[in-house]
């Protein structure tokens, strides 16, 4: 039977390329297909086609030479008496009987690789010296990121490093493009008979090799030129079809537009407890400790990224006849198990579905990866792999340790090249006496260690609620462990008393009393006092309140830049009612929107922009440079305002959807300022710049902070606020101490060549864009005497609900600054779709 499926083999190679599909068709018939035949021998010669994934991984290596991200590291400790003859013959026996690790690699006539088998030579074999791990630690990272050139050769290198009389270490490094893991098994197995037969003076009675691994990628190669892989590239077609959604996993930083393949691990051991309660619920649910763990896995991903739509990678052998079971060669295919997860679905019911879905996927396992990736054009990226960006690879382990010799033992040492293919990598084994053990492999351009130890502290959360209870619904598991939720209460004590909460423009009345001749605003040429500014803001307030304004009222602003605004702010809200922006430099249809939205009773405008406003049907409008006020009282308007009445009103930017008008309180506003005030300390001599527009809610304490405490407020004219330019030379003349910048503009402002007359800056405060740690560093630079913060807050918070000092945690590997921690009187939590949290 062997010699006539032999025989159909040999003859489906002499055919031409359409009598092979003929042929192709023949087998079907017969309930044969191509995998199922034997691979004959003495195929390939001297030079030949490179398999699919080969030619995946030599174009990598065109994109970027001597990239380790595709190196296979490891070491061996060996204890004992060592020949070193013996390990030299031994390795030189390997590279006799194993084509692949005397294989280079050159280009085609048509710029295709070609797989070239070259001659038998000696390895070479290092001899080393280390007087400590970290010295041999410092080799071993070097030998596994030492560039291999895929022309030149060789693919493989091995160390020998002496540590002491009777104790060395094999350092071992093979390029993927000629190996696998399972290939690292089969070296490492022969190593030892090899070794041993040196010792005896013997030739190693290895089995004979009936082909070489180029053979198996000619073979594929004409089959899937003849069409045998149709039926397979029909059932991942209709499973991948449409592609993927990329995942977003929550990162330390923004995706490179190119991956740098740097990487790093985290090892870990799981508990005995849950990984036998684990190989349980395999069993009663008829499935794989592989499957559960795949499923769980599915289960972190959705609850990390909130995505539904889920793409795992998952590697398998590729060795499905056994004649390639002994040979070492790039076997490894790679499989995209794509399902669907939601929050209310019980774990068993995922673990159904991912057990048909790999089911399914077993029965379609001989097509190439990188034929697929051909056939579906996915959109292609420097930055991500196509069709998935994680990866799940579970493998049975032998023992840790062997005997190579009786008096020489053999200890495996996990090694790191540095170097991740994928965003994130779940790698778990299990050793015969039931220890589950594995790794995180990640991608350095997305996280950070504690980033990924984080993540599998909620992996080994889920875990144990999993076996404790199957039936849950994997939305509902609690991912955060005892340390988590005690780092979440301690983030979260945040309770201050500020004393009962009041308006803020009765601590502004309060400086009036206390200092009514100190300047409180410039605004151009014009200078107000303490005294002036409440007084005018007092006879309008009396006018507001003579025309039906009291407590339930919202009063509209749409006016430029100048003081008629910040008297109209103030005026309002002692008339008891609340302030909407309607400004001017937006757009007519979003002015109309609020106009019509907001229920406002009455409209403050004046003659700069009353023009250009549109038509607001229904509503009073006042125009106040037609306004005389001169018989309204200077005196504090006598209105009782409740702290939990309105004090503004602004519409939201309507990036997620129509905008919306959101209210704040005076106590909100109390809090948030009392707040500032505590944390930053704005004292009497300090001047605040107010440049943020005041349809944004920055503007609040901008216009509010500085008044309250006895400092000045200077308003930017109009186009100045937007000019680098002119706010170094505002900054300078009127020896601004504390202003604010978007990350945009701030970095615009680092544009101008001479900073030095900003010296007086205090405080540069960021909010409304991510700050890039390489902008803080910059303006902490260029401005030495200037402390930055950076706050975060949305328009339905009181301005900010967090706030971080820049330069306190410089880590180098950050490329953005944090939000920071909760400010006083809040409590912040990042909840997923269920509202439970992260």
């Amino acid at each position: 039977m062997q010699d006539n499926a032999m025989a159909l083999s040999r003859r489906f190679l002499g055919l031409s390329a359409d009598k092979r599909q003929v042929f192709l068709r023949r087998l079907q018939e017969q309930g044969l297909d191509l995998s199922s035949l034997p691979i004959p021998s003495g195929m390939a010669g001297d030079a030949s086609p490179a398999s699919f994934a080969q030619q995946r991984l030599w174009f990598i290596d065109q994109l970027e030479p001597g990239n380790s991200a595709y190196h296979l590291p490891g070491a061996i400790r060996l204890n004992g008496p060592l020949d070193v003859g013996a390990v030299q013959a031994a390795f030189d026996t390997l590279a006799l009987r194993h084509h692949s690790l005397r294989t280079t690699f050159r280009a085609d006539e048509n710029g295709e690789p070609l797989q070239v088998v070259g001659p038998v030579a000696p390895v070479n074999i290092p001899q080393l010296s280390a007087d400590s791990e970290m010295a041999f630690q410092a080799w071993a990272r070097e030998i596994a990121q030492q560039p291999f050139d895929l022309a030149a050769g060789p693919l493989w290198r091995v160390a020998l490093v002496r540590m002491a009389e009777h104790d060395h270490r094999l350092v071992l490094c093979l390029h993927h493009i000629i190996a696998d893991g399972w290939s690292i098994q089969v070296l490492l197995t022969e190593f030892a008979q090899c070794y041993r037969a040196a010792l005896a003076g013997e030739v190693a009675d290895l089995p004979s090799l009936p082909l070489q691994y180029a053979d198996v990628a000619l073979w594929q190669r004409r089959g899937l030129e003849a069409g045998a892989g149709e039926v397979g590239l029909d059932y991942w077609t209709r499973q991948l079809g449409d592609e993927p959604p990329v995942l977003e996993l929550p990162t330390d930083r923004p995706r490179p537009a190119q991956q740098s393949f740097r990487g790093g691990r985290y090892h870990f051991t799981f508990d005995d407890t849950v990984a036998n309660a684990l190989n349980a619920l395999a069993r009663s649910r008829g499935t794989t400790f592989f499957t559960v763990m795949l499923a769980a896995y599915k289960v972190l991903l959705y609850r990390l990224s909130g995505q539904t739509d889920l793409s795992v990678g998952v590697p398998i052998a590729g060795r499905e006849q056994a004649e390639l079971e002994g040979l070492i060669g790039f076997f490894v295919n790679t499989q995209v198990l794509r399902s669907d997860v939601a929050g209310g679905d019980g774990f068993t019911a995922i673990l159904s579905r991912e057990h048909e879905i790999a089911r399914q996927a077993q029965t379609h396992q001989a097509l190439p990866f990188e034929h697929l990736v051909d056939q579906l054009q996915p959109e292609r990226s420097l930055s991500q792999n196509p069709l998935f960006q994680v990866l799940y690879n579970h493998q049975q382990r032998d023992g840790e340790r062997f005997e190579l010799t009786p008096g020489v033992t053999a200890e495996l040492l996990a090694q790191d090249a540095g170097a991740a293919q994928f965003d994130l990598a779940l790698h778990t084994w299990a050793f015969p006496d039931g220890r589950v053990g594995g790794n995180w492999n990640y991608a350095a351009d997305l996280f950070d260690g504690e980033t990924v130890e984080r993540i599998h502290r909620r992996f080994e959360c889920l875990l144990r609620q999993i076996a404790a209870d199957p039936q849950q619904s994997v939305g509902d598991y609690d991912l955060l462990d005892d340390t988590d939720h005690e780092q979440l209460a301690s983030w979260n004590r945040t309770g201050v008393d500020y004393g009962r909460p009041e308006p803020v423009h009765r601590l502004f009345e309060r400086q009036v009393a206390a200092h009514p001749d100190r300047e409180a605003l410039v605004f151009g040429a014009e200078r107000l006092s303490y005294t002036n500014l409440d007084a005018r803001a007092n006879r309008l307030a009396h006018y507001l309140i003579g025309q039906g304004v009291d407590r339930n009222s919202l009063v509209g602003v749409a006016a430029e830049r100048s003081v008629a605004l910040v008297v109209a702010l103030y005026a309002i809200q002692k008339a008891g009612a609340a302030y909407v922006p309607v400004d001017p430099e937006h757009p007519q249809a979003r002015q109309q929107q609020v106009l019509t939205d907001a229920g406002m009773d009455l409209l403050l405008t004046h003659d700069a922009v009353i023009e250009s406003l549109p038509a607001p049907a229904g509503l009073s409008v006042i125009n106040l440079d037609q306004l005389d006020l001169a018989d309204q009282p200077a005196s504090i308007p006598d209105v009782g305002i409740h702290p939990e009445q309105r004090a503004y009103v602004i519409y939201t930017s309507g990036s997620t959807g129509k905008p919306k008008g959101v209210a704040n309180t005076h106590a909100a506003l109390f809090n948030r300022l009392k707040w500032m005030q505590a944390a930053y300390e704005l004292g009497e001599d300090d001047t605040v710049l107010q440049k943020t527009p005041y349809s944004f809610d920055v503007s609040v304490w901008e216009f509010f902070w500085p008044l309250m405490v006895g400092a000045r407020l200077v308003v930017a004219q109009p186009g100045d606020h937007r000019d680098p330019a002119r706010l170094v030379d505002q900054i300078q003349r009127e020896s601004v101490t504390t202003v604010h910048f978007v990350p945009s503009m701030l970095s615009a402002f680092m544009t101008q060549d001479d900073l030095t007359g900003c010296d007086t800056l205090r405080r540069v405060i960021c909010s409304g864009e991510a700050l890039a740690k390489d902008l803080q560093d910059e303006s902490l630079s260029r401005l030495p005497k200037a402390q930055l913060y950076n706050l975060y807050g949305p328009t339905e918070a009181a301005i900010d609900v967090t706030h971080w000092t820049c330069g306190q945690d410089d880590r180098s590997t950050r490329t953005t600054v944090p939000i920071g921690r909760p400010i006083a009187n809040l409590q912040i939590h990042v909840l997923d779709d269920r509202l439970n949290p992260q």
